[in-house]
């Protein structure tokens, strides 16, 4: 597989990461062999990148790729860790800790957890908004110096907050959302980002799988799911976001591709700084995204998907009103 460079400073990586959150919760039932078996099954098809958090599923989904990667050599993988955000025993979010003191004890709950003594890459989750951002990054630091972790990334912060953080530990990764219907890093972050010598680990490229073309108006309907909760899935937003689906068919088709293969390998084309975290639950839909990577998009393709996905052509924010308050990454830059 295609290796990629996480900016300036980052490690060099795989074209494709697999972002592992959906094996453990959110995403309806999940099943945990099938994901053990699926991450394993990326190793072997030569994915390096995994992305996970210590509060998905409160630790289950560290665990399971701790279980995943046992016996895979540490040094053929670079882990991606998020952490800071709160949860109660319900499953609640609760907020934001990236105080030092925080950070260190949630690290060291994470390598116990993943059976490692160091992380790749390890990452705030969003932007904790009670403490400076510099004080974290500093905290971050004094960790990297220690060898407990290898690299700092960010997670959907915004222009202003990268060149503070950058400011005081280079910055390897950002992880944002990107999508051909989520395009808002587009704005100015990509252009900081580049700027400063960052990388970009994109999440959500198939839009939670609204634009897979797997999703119809009853999926997710079989058990608790998450994404049913966000205005993108719901009532007149759905429809009109399915509706978008079938130009992407239309490419995908012209392709010999699948839609979701399309919509992957439109993110990849964006720049070689981009790696696309893709959520594949399942070998079945992991062999469909590598798929993506076995063909180019030529201008001509490429034309007609921006001229059929235009920036702001999603209808509904990919967040609900509360969580999307909380976001950094979608402030206007200042500077």
């Amino acid at each position: 597989m295609e290796q990629r460079k996480l900016g300036s400073t980052g490690p060099t990586v795989s074209a494709l990461g697999l972002g592992c959150m959906g094996m453990s919760e959110l995403y309806g039932p999940a099943d945990r062999g099938e994901g053990i078996a699926t991450v394993q099954a990326a190793i072997d098809a030569g994915i390096t990148l995994l992305d996970t958090g210590d509060f998905y599923a409160m630790g289950h989904n560290e665990m399971l790729v701790r279980d995943a990667v046992k016996d895979v050599a540490r040094d053929k993988v670079q882990i991606s860790v998020k952490f800071g955000a709160l949860r109660g025993p319900a499953g609640e979010f609760a907020g934001m800790d990236t105080r030092p003191a925080a950070t260190k004890n949630f690290l060291a709950y994470s390598l116990q957890r993943l059976g490692t003594d160091y992380i790749d890459i390890y990452r705030p989750a969003r932007l904790d908004p009670s403490i400076p951002i510099e004080e974290t990054i500093g905290g971050l630091a004094d960790l990297v110096k220690a060898g407990y972790i290898r690299h700092i990334g960010l997670s959907e912060v915004g222009s202003d907050t990268i060149r503070r953080a950058h400011a005081v530990h280079p910055i390897a990764d950002l992880q944002i959302e990107y999508s051909l219907i989520e395009r808002g890093i587009e704005r100015d972050i990509l252009k900081t980002c580049r700027e400063l010598g960052i990388g970009i680990t994109a999440y959500g490229v198939l839009a939670r799988g609204l634009i897979s073309g797997h999703w119809t108006r009853d999926s997710g309907k079989a058990g608790r799911d998450y994404r049913l909760m966000t205005p993108r899935f719901q009532g007149a937003n759905l429809d009109a976001n399915l509706a978008l689906v079938e130009s992407l068919r239309t490419v995908a088709n012209d392709v010999g591709a699948t839609p979701a293969q399309v919509a992957i390998a439109w993110v990849a084309a964006q720049g070689k700084e981009i790696v696309p975290l893709v959520g594949a639950r399942t070998r079945n839909r992991l062999t469909e995204a590598l798929g993506s990577t076995r063909f180019t998009l030529t201008q001509a393709h490429l034309a007609a998907l921006a001229k059929a996905f235009p920036p702001d052509v999603a209808s509904g924010t990919r967040y609900a009103a509360e969580q999307m308050a909380h976001l950094d990454s979608e402030k206007p830059a200042t500077a």
